[in-house]
């Protein structure tokens, strides 16, 4: 039986980046925050100042680990009635073209950015249907609803997990529990050093004689030029994300930053035709590639 009156937040992925600037913004809310993150990234929380009181917990969680989940999500039931908030942004990310995909690329970051953040809503979904109220926020991407070249794993974990949610959104409308995407575009920061690698797509990389080296070498420098220059922080993300859970009525899909906006719009008054031909035209010194 719920006794506190404050609401309950899960945020995922919370030791770094856009997850770290997230839990700084619930943790100075009048909230109850948990944080997760995985077994060797907890030490991150104290060096950032995040430590457990009345009103935090930090909590280990491996979201690729059912028994991980079921336990957390176990625990927060047994304890406070369940999850009022869920922040679905653990994830992560592959360059790789297509024809460099491998089976452990492909069932890792399904695992982790497609079934990992459904699994949970599963789990979190019976109590906020008692309770008739309840968020679920799930950290997508531009990456989401336009594909990028050699990014193309990370874009077909997106756009399932979009699709998912937007059919969630649909089926537990009648029970006022409310579903968002938020879609950032690019934010300044060098996250685009921890993207993995296949074995082919590291051999792409390295050897200029593979046939998709161009694309490795002019998308990977034009990612990181555009990430260190551009104008949305983790920090102003984070206060999207803040605003849309204090929203009476969220939308769907929240467009995080400049960026998000302006492509969506572009979807929305290009015909596609044309819209694919000027993105392809301008892509990184494209007339090199192939």
């Amino acid at each position: 039986m719920r006794t506190d009156p404050l609401p309950l937040v899960v945020l995922t992925g919370a030791s770094t980046g856009l997850g770290l600037a997230i839990a700084h913004l619930l943790v100075a809310s009048p909230l109850r925050v948990v944080l997760t993150a995985r077994a060797d990234s907890q030490s991150r929380f104290a060096r950032a100042g995040l430590v457990e009181s009345d009103r935090l917990l930090l909590r280990t969680l491996d979201v690729s680990v059912p028994g991980e989940r079921e336990a957390l999500m176990e625990e927060l039931n047994g304890r406070w009635g369940g999850v009022d908030v869920l922040i679905n942004n653990a994830g992560l990310a592959y360059r790789t073209v297509v024809e460099h995909w491998d089976e452990k690329a492909w069932l890792e970051i399904m695992e982790v950015d497609v079934r990992a953040p459904l699994e949970l809503i599963r789990l979190a979904l019976p109590a906020m249907r008692s309770r008739r109220s309840g968020r679920i926020l799930n950290i997508s991407s531009v990456g989401g609803m336009m594909a990028m070249p050699t990014m193309s794993l990370y874009s077909a974990a997106k756009f399932a997990l979009e699709g998912a949610t937007e059919a969630l959104w649909y089926e537990v409308r009648p029970w006022d529990v409310h579903v968002s995407l938020i879609e950032p575009g690019f934010i300044r920061s060098d996250s685009f050093r921890s993207t993995r690698f296949t074995r082919r797509s590291f051999r792409g990389v390295m050897d200029d004689g593979d046939p998709y080296h161009a694309h490795y070498l002019h998308m990977a420098a034009f990612i990181e030029r555009v990430m260190e220059h551009a104008p949305a922080t983790p920090e102003r993300v984070a206060r999207c994300v803040l605003k849309t859970l204090n929203r009476r009525r969220p939308p769907l899909r929240v467009y995080a930053t400049p960026d998000a906006h302006l492509f969506a719009l572009l979807r929305r008054l290009l015909p596609r035709g044309l819209y694919h031909a000027i993105l392809y035209r301008a892509l990184p010194h494209v007339g090199l590639w192939g």
